[in-house]
């Protein structure tokens, strides 16, 4: 199910809200928890087992773990890594398998058969926070939590189970005990919720249709390349970031503040920065959760070369079961090297060249998605080759229509993507009048949004999730 459909919207969302509010304060989790379930067992109705099951095992070693952690603490690890080696083992399984299987037969010359195994929608995501509640528990960061129904609505948890942001237990904790629903929350929500939805469906979905364009042209020129490029990284990026906005808001309906996942990553002045700035809960696991028990930078400088390099292999191998996903990893692991032994210095600097300092970001992360969005190798090395005009046509007539076709939409795009919507919108807000003005006119904005949104799923067909395949 998706948040940015009408099933979703019309139907699953309303009448979780009101059994929600109806039910006692000690029944809430439990009817989280169940509307969960049923949320996932929409799109997933087999592999809701399997997340039931990962839920269970997790909470069962958290006990163990938390039983035998002062008296036993050899047996509390080794619980510990039962945990941890089940949640990969699963995650290898459905994920990973036939890739390493058809890597194996590339190798050998073999041909053992494939396992054409479904990936389970979210299956890294609800992984990685049964990792952290795991491995928190025994490192004795948070206590094991003793109600299934509690631990489970944390996992399962539907305003973050697709696609994050990556919710750690230790930051949920007390709100899963004890939390307050405030009109100032549900409005926040709704506002959240409604931008996000219109990041999604508005300005992703066009983005695509854009994208999708670029897939069928027979003889593209380099023009049409670099147009593809810049989309498909407005793209992503409206597509996730918007999808996490929902997240946050749908979170703020039921009392629960979950952490930012962007904060404009384009306007970033290095790839250091566009890393704190993307996708943040995921860089704040590998950070907790491997980059700093592998020594992080406290560490000689060729462990520390190694530690980074792992981590991004990680980070690339998350994200997809293919070699352009562990390219797209180590392709930023040579940079972010780069910049700490020799450009980081400078990008930092406040004084002047920032148009440099942008360029040089830009260039290199809409690099990264051409890889990043590449089927196989072969694609790669067209796609690059395209920027470059290598096999690039020399008609650039359709690129151009194109261009003029979607030039709206990429000027919102990009536009949207700095915050000054956002300082707009405050400057007029800290005026009397504007003040005033925006009480009447935002739910006014946002009522037309939803009205709109609302018309073009009806209308419309072109609705794809991006991160589903993660």
């Amino acid at each position: 199910m998706l948040f940015s459909g009408i099933p979703f919207l019309y139907y699953f969302l309303p009448i979780v809200l009101i059994l929600y509010f109806l039910a006692p304060k000690k029944l809430k989790n439990g009817v989280l928890l169940a509307f969960s379930l049923v949320f996932y067992a929409w799109g997933e109705p087999i592999y809701v087992i399997l997340m039931v099951i990962s839920i269970l095992q997790g909470y069962l070693f958290g006990l163990l773990i938390g039983r035998d952690k002062e008296k036993r603490p050899r047996r509390a690890k080794l619980w510990m890594w039962c945990s941890v080696v089940f949640s990969l083992g699963m995650l290898g399984y459905f994920k990973y398998a036939d890739f390493f299987l058809s890597n194996f037969n590339a190798a050998t010359g073999l041909s053992l058969p494939l396992l054409r195994v479904a990936l389970p929608i979210g299956i890294s995501f609800y992984t990685f926070q049964i990792l952290s509640y795991v491995i928190d528990v025994y490192r004795g960061d948070v206590a094991p939590q003793k109600n299934p129904i509690t631990l489970g609505a944390y996992i399962a948890m539907f305003p973050q189970l697709i696609a994050g942001p990556i919710v750690r237990y230790s930051d949920v904790e007390r709100e899963l005990r004890e939390r307050k629903h405030t009109l100032a929350d549900m409005a926040y929500g709704v506002r959240r919720f409604v931008l996000g939805l219109g990041k999604k469906v508005l300005i992703a979905n066009s983005l695509g249709e854009l994208c999708a364009a670029f897939g069928t042209a027979t003889d593209p020129s380099t023009l049409f390349f670099w147009l593809n490029a810049v989309a498909y990284s407005l793209q992503i990026y409206f597509d996730f970031s918007g999808y996490s906005d929902m997240a946050i808001g749908l979170g703020r309906f039921f009392g629960f503040h979950f952490m930012e996942n962007f904060n404009y990553p384009y306007i970033s002045k290095s790839i250091t920065e566009f890393w704190r700035r993307w996708h943040i809960s995921l860089g704040v696991w590998f950070r907790d959760y491997l980059y700093i028990p592998l020594g992080g930078n406290r560490v000689s400088k060729p462990r520390w070369f190694f530690n980074l390099f792992v981590v991004w292999f990680a980070t690339g191998f998350w994200h997809g079961a293919a070699w352009n996903f562990i390219l797209w990893g180590l392709y930023f692991a040579v940079f972010l090297v780069i910049e700490k032994f020799w450009l980081l210095p400078w990008l930092q600097k406040k004084e002047g060249l920032d148009f440099l300092r942008h360029l040089y970001v830009l260039s290199l992360v809409l690099v990264s998605f051409v890889i990043f969005n590449a089927p196989d190798f072969a694609t790669v090395g067209t796609q690059l080759g395209g920027l470059l005009g290598i096999g690039a046509g020399h008609d650039a007539t359709e690129a151009i229509y194109y261009a003029k076709s979607y030039a709206g939409i990429l000027v919102t795009a990009v536009v949207g993507a700095t915050p000054l919507p956002k300082k707009v919108v405050s400057w007029v807000e800290k005026t009397k009048v504007g003040s005033r003005i925006l009480t009447v006119a935002e739910p006014v904005f946002l009522g037309l949004l939803l009205l709109v949104v609302t018309a073009y799923l009806v209308d419309g067909s072109f609705n794809p999730f991006l991160y589903f395949r993660f």
